[in-house]
């Protein structure tokens, strides 16, 4: 991976000047795309077909564009083009319709990559096992548009990541592999984060305001036009830096509130104090409080993995992120925390873990959704399987595990949960809060649950088979 700059070497100046020739030529290659923007002629491609790709799809083919869509995995690529989608909020009827009026053309074809005018990155940014950024699908991506890039197209990173990578590690690879076109001067380049709320009605992709900052003036203002036609809010600011960083901010906030809370769980919980209740008291508050709750970890794909992203570049620039880092601690334990919490109750009643029938609820990051993205569940499955328990799981979003770069699943599938079964079950863990998911029934025919996600607080009888971690 491309490092970042050491501390002792100044950033790059954010805007490179041109020349009164690079200037006409930047001018008469961006108008040529701003007026394809306009009219609606600009053919868009989206690299990456999953959770945010998929959305912008639907939000520029709403808007009127024609898109393309590329990954290399050939599975998503055909059952896109039969009509059929894979991701739960992006319903195959919609896909299908993509498909009947031609607004969508996937392939995983990367040599087809100059066909678009536009070309927006999705691609995942994991972290590699010891915590460090991880951008080789990001790097990988550049490389491949480097080979086809033209004069007038317009790169776009929506992928999260940390700041500097649109210009340091991006720029360079399209630099070195476009047979001499410049960057800002023959083509433009630009950072958008995707924000994405799965599973929630209330925030579409198309409703979201976007955050788009470029590698230099002329590209900055080529994105926003662009996204301008699809969002109902664009913001710009001055720098791909400030975009990038934009996100960081977002997604750290929310870790390292999660963190305060959970630690606060964890200490309450000794107290015999209901930290729901706490929190629910203090949200009351109409001012300087905003409630966030605790859990048997984080999850989904952006905020278990952005502050180990500033961490590392904090280490670049010869400094420590001691606060965020120890929010990352605190987060990281809680699944072992869990696990600590049902071994104290299953020996309440003289039951040790080896040996146990434990039923898992909820293996997706979060309630509603086919996500299982960096998902807690499946840390809380290997330790329980290490543990030696007799392990079965539920969800009704996702019938079958899936395959996971840094979990080594069994081939398990999704029990029903009838009343016989959940009879047969020493415990019942929830670690997704479901909607599906009837907790009265849970609860009268359970023996135990464990519930991590205050899903059973509206549950009035059998409250003593109910305990909370």
């Amino acid at each position: 991976m491309t490092d970042s700059p050491p501390a002792s070497q100044p950033h790059k100046r954010l805007r490179s000047p041109l020349g009164i020739r690079d200037l006409e030529a930047a001018m008469k290659h961006s108008a040529a795309l701003e007026e394809k923007i306009q009219n609606k002629t600009a053919q868009i491609g989206v690299i990456g077909l999953g959770y945010v790709g998929l959305p912008l799809i639907s939000a520029f083919t709403n808007a009127g564009f024609r898109c393309i869509g590329y990954d290399v995995d050939q599975n998503k690529v055909d059952e896109l083009a039969a009509g059929r989608s894979y991701i739960k909020h992006v319903g195959s009827e919609r896909v299908a319709d993509w498909i009947k009026r031609d607004v969508l053309e996937p392939t995983s074809d990367m040599s087809r990559l100059g066909e678009a005018d536009v070309l927006m990155i999705c691609v995942p940014t994991p972290l590699t096992d010891s915590r460090d950024p991880d951008l080789k699908y990001v790097e990988l991506t550049t490389a491949a548009i480097a080979k086809t890039l033209r004069p007038g197209q317009l790169v776009i990173l929506e992928s999260t990541t940390y700041p500097t990578t649109t210009r340091d590690v991006m720029v360079p690879l399209l630099q070195n592999n476009s047979s001499g076109l410049k960057c800002g001067e023959d083509y433009f380049v630009a950072y958008s984060p995707e924000r994405e709320d799965p599973g929630n009605p209330d925030f579409t992709a198309a409703g979201i305001p976007k955050v788009v900052g470029g590698y230099d003036g002329i590209s900055g203002e080529l994105a926003v036009k662009l996204y301008s036609h699809a969002i109902i809010q664009v913001i710009p600011v001055a720098s791909a830096e400030i975009a990038e960083a934009c996100k960081i901010l977002e997604n750290t906030y929310r870790a390292v509130n999660i963190a305060l809370v959970n630690e606060l769980k964890t200490l309450f919980d000794r107290m015999g104090i209901d930290i729901w209740e706490v929190v629910d008291a203090a949200k009351t508050k109409p001012f300087g409080f905003q409630a966030f709750y605790p859990g048997p970890g984080l999850g989904g794909h952006c905020i278990p993995i952005d502050p180990f992203y500033l961490s590392w570049l904090a280490r670049r620039y010869g400094m420590s992120t001691r606060f965020i880092e120890l929010a990352g601690e605190v987060n990281s334990r809680m699944p072992r925390y869990v696990i600590s919490q049902l071994a104290e109750f299953l020996n309440q009643v003289g039951k040790p873990l080896k040996g146990t029938k434990i039923c898992l609820l909820g293996m997706a990051y979060k309630k509603d959704v086919d996500d299982p993205r960096e998902s807690p569940s499946f840390e809380l499955l290997e330790l329980l399987l290490e543990r030696g328990v007799e392990l079965t799981y539920n969800d009704p979003h996702i019938p079958r595990l899936p395959k996971m770069r840094h979990h080594d699943n069994p081939d398990m599938s999704s029990t029903e949960l009838t009343a016989e079964f959940l009879a047969s079950q020493d415990c019942v863990l929830i670690a997704t809060a479901h909607s599906a998911y009837d907790y009265e029934f849970i609860v009268k025919h359970s023996r135990m649950v464990l519930d991590t996600r205050n899903a059973t607080k509206e549950v009035a009888d059998g409250r003593e088979k109910i305990f909370k971690a």
